[in-house]
């Protein structure tokens, strides 16, 4: 049977990747929109690989009370070398109909989305909701927990700041982001930084770092703030690398892990909830096989092979603009 014509009676949920607050908000969504509309979800824990093993487990409305305001996810994530082979894909098909699933959703990253349309293109049903801080889904222009990391990254910036500012030292502080500056950036903005450096556009030492920090300092600054997004490379280099140049007292922070956690923010909560329903929506309505997106100001869907062919990147005219601020 194809499977968009299947019928869903029971759906799996699993986190995968990277944890991100507002995935427990997103679970506790798609359990209480599902029983509304009649369906039995089942959580699976330790997303993939959880999966291959069985560890599925029926949630009811009950299962996910106190679970919004926390972060992290209380399904657990963990990554599974296994389901990257077909052999492990297959093995997730059937477990899938070992526990009667009709249809996965999955909450995660391109990663957890690829598979996902592994499992699609098996004939099991997916749909996947966007869950990571990084903000790098291509085909969304938010993701679950972005909001809230980038709280995260303000309010220990502006601590750092104080301490700058009270020794007259550079702050470099590494942000989150392998692939995308998306963190670095607007947290760049909303501290005031400097300087920020991020993956998506080249950057030359001399035009783009130095300068710019003896320009700061011959405007008077006392205190300076150089944001990095982690795929830039070595921080604790670039603040020796600062300091050697400038003689700039320089110190590196990473903040690395903190900022997945914490209680996720407004945005986040509401963010996760309206994805949930959707997916769960497009369950309901037999539109299969779908990434969840948000685009113009909706929440929407779209087909995954097309989702995970979607593009965007961060531009120079947007990186000018912050450097613009720093004035």
């Amino acid at each position: 049977m194809d499977s968009r014509q299947k019928v869903v009676k029971n759906i799996g949920v699993l986190t995968s990747g990277g944890d991100a607050p507002g995935m427990n908000a997103a679970i506790r969504a798609v359990v209480r929109a599902g029983s509304y509309y009649g369906f039995r979800i089942f959580g699976i824990r330790r997303g993939f690989h959880g999966f291959l093993k069985g560890e599925i487990a029926e949630l009811n409305n009950r299962d996910v009370s106190e679970k919004l305001q926390r972060g992290g996810t209380f399904l657990q994530t963990a990554r599974s070398e296994s389901f990257n082979t077909e052999e492990g894909v297959r093995k997730a098909v059937q477990m899938a109909k070992t526990f009667e699933l009709d249809a996965v959703i999955v909450i995660g990253g391109d990663g957890s989305f690829r598979g996902a349309r592994d499992l699609s293109r098996l004939g099991l049903p997916v749909i996947g909701i966007p869950g990571t801080i990084d903000n790098d889904i291509q085909c969304s222009g938010y993701t679950i927990g972005y909001d809230t990391a980038m709280n995260t990254a303000m309010e220990a910036i502006d601590k750092l700041r104080d301490t700058a500012s009270s020794h007259e030292r550079c702050s470099i502080i590494e942000v989150m982001g392998r692939h995308a500056g998306y963190i670095a950036l607007n947290v760049a903005i909303s501290c005031g930084a400097e300087v920020v450096l991020i993956p998506e556009i080249p950057f030359n030492i001399d035009k783009d770092l130095i300068k710019p920090l003896f320009e700061a300092k011959n405007r008077g600054k006392k205190h300076y703030i150089v944001i990095v997004a982690e795929g830039v490379g070595d921080t604790m280099k670039l603040a020796e690398l600062i300091q050697e140049r400038t003689g700039i007292d320089s110190r590196a922070t990473i903040l690395g892990h903190l900022q997945r956690g914490g209680s996720p923010s407004t945005r986040d909560r509401q963010m996760a909830s309206y994805m949930a329903i959707h997916a769960i929506e497009c369950l309901r309505d037999g539109r299969l096989n779908r990434i969840v997106a948000y685009k113009g100001g909706k929440v929407l869907d779209l087909d995954i092979e097309e989702a995970l062919t979607a593009t965007k990147t961060i531009t120079r005219e947007e990186l000018d603009r912050a450097m613009i601020l720093s004035l």
